[in-house]
């Protein structure tokens, strides 16, 4: 009976942070999406660069993220099956893909400049600023998600996951994922609207 309890008191320890997570993750996204329509609003303005091109490198960092959530859930299935080798490859693979992706934004703002796009001064636009601000905005977070990975890869080299004990990796994979759609979101924005 005392066992059921605690496995009682787990899941429902697991449920109550994996709404917290949730409601992070629903404010995060009511903030893009009060950037992204800002963005439609100031369309207007006199400053907006109309023949803006995304760097193609964003491609580039949108295939990697992708990757990146696909291999963070391929380390949830493989710890649920207590396959430890397969899920150390694929968390240590989505860390590399995140680093990867970071730097690929970086190697996009480097276009920008070098396009002289920038998003103050007297060259300087509305639509170049809300770029940059929304990729750095979801840097910021991506930085977060990269902490909250190494977080899960140290967890599970101290051997704190197996196939009943997953909440740390299912929560990072959640944020993961979450970033994940919410790159996907912006890069379609930025690429569509114009």
């Amino acid at each position: 009976m005392e066992a059921m309890t605690m496995q009682e008191h787990k899941q429902k320890t697991a449920r109550s942070y994996k709404l917290i997570l949730l409601f992070g993750m629903l404010s995060m996204f009511m903030m893009f999406a009060g950037l992204t329509s800002a963005y439609l609003v100031s369309a207007s303005r006199k400053d907006w660069v109309h023949n803006m091109v995304i760097p193609p490198v964003f491609t580039i960092s949108t295939v990697m993220i992708v990757l990146g959530s696909i291999t963070f859930h391929l380390a949830k299935k493989s710890i649920q099956k207590d396959n430890r080798k397969r899920t150390t490859f694929f968390l240590l693979t989505t860390l590399i893909l995140g680093i990867g992706f970071v730097i690929c934004q970086f190697e996009g703002f480097d276009y920008l400049f070098k396009k002289n796009l920038f998003p103050v001064g007297g060259v300087g636009s509305i639509n170049v600023a809300f770029l940059y601000v929304l990729v750095y905005l979801h840097m910021a977070h991506l930085f977060g998600g990269i902490i909250s990975l190494l977080i899960v890869i140290y967890n599970h080299f101290k051997q704190k996951y197996n196939s009943t004990q997953t909440t740390g990796i299912e929560l990072g994979a959640m944020f993961w994922h979450f970033l994940d759609f919410l790159w996907v979101y912006l890069f379609l924005f930025l690429y569509f609207v114009k």
